[in-house]
């Protein structure tokens, strides 16, 4: 896989669609990698964080763009000294454009784990962290990501795949998966 040798690969899509997993066990089967978490620039903020929302107020904007480009300049220092990142956080609508921009590593690539919202509730119901509540549903995620994400990279519904098969598709799909200049 030396096509990933030094390369971005970003694994997306909505609460509960597996993205920690998935991109855990990639970076577990690549030789020199990295799992970079975006969600962790968010726990970062100790005072004054204002979490994102449906309707979000300016400074909850300013802080989401502000977590991916810390993100996307993280993945770049790793990449260039040698290391495949595999990032992981929720990149939706026309942050996703941005997201891609600010990374400057070439080869880049773009996984959108895209099961449906049965999928997501079922998952979420299952799982020890609570990440849907108030205004943020299976459902409204999952429209944010069909109607107004990119369709950009390599797009997989995930609900009849185990995650070990997800990470397959995704090598098996690099191709698609590949963001061009």
């Amino acid at each position: 896989m030396q096509e990933l040798d030094s390369a971005v690969i970003l694994i997306t899509g909505a609460m509960a669609a597996g993205k920690s997993t998935v991109a855990q066990l990639l970076a577990e089967r690549l030789p020199r990698s990295v799992h970079l978490r975006g969600d962790t620039f968010r726990r970062m903020i100790v005072s004054g964080r204002e979490e994102f929302l449906p309707q979000p107020s300016a400074e909850a904007t300013a802080q989401l763009r502000l977590r991916h480009e810390a993100t996307a300049t993280i993945a770049d220092l790793y990449a260039r000294s040698g290391w495949t990142v595999v990032a992981q956080d929720i990149v939706l609508g026309d942050h996703l454009t941005a997201f891609l921009t600010s990374v400057t590593t070439r080869p880049l690539y773009l996984v959108v784990l895209s099961p449906p919202p049965e999928t997501l509730t079922t998952r979420e119901a299952s799982r020890p962290k609570t990440g849907y509540g108030g205004p943020w549903t299976p459902t409204t995620l999952d429209t944010t990501l069909r109607r107004e994400t990119p369709r950009l990279g390599l797009w997989l519904d995930t609900s009849e795949q185990t995650p070990e098969e997800t990470v397959d598709a995704i090598l098996a799909g690099l191709t698609t998966a590949r963001i061009t200049d």
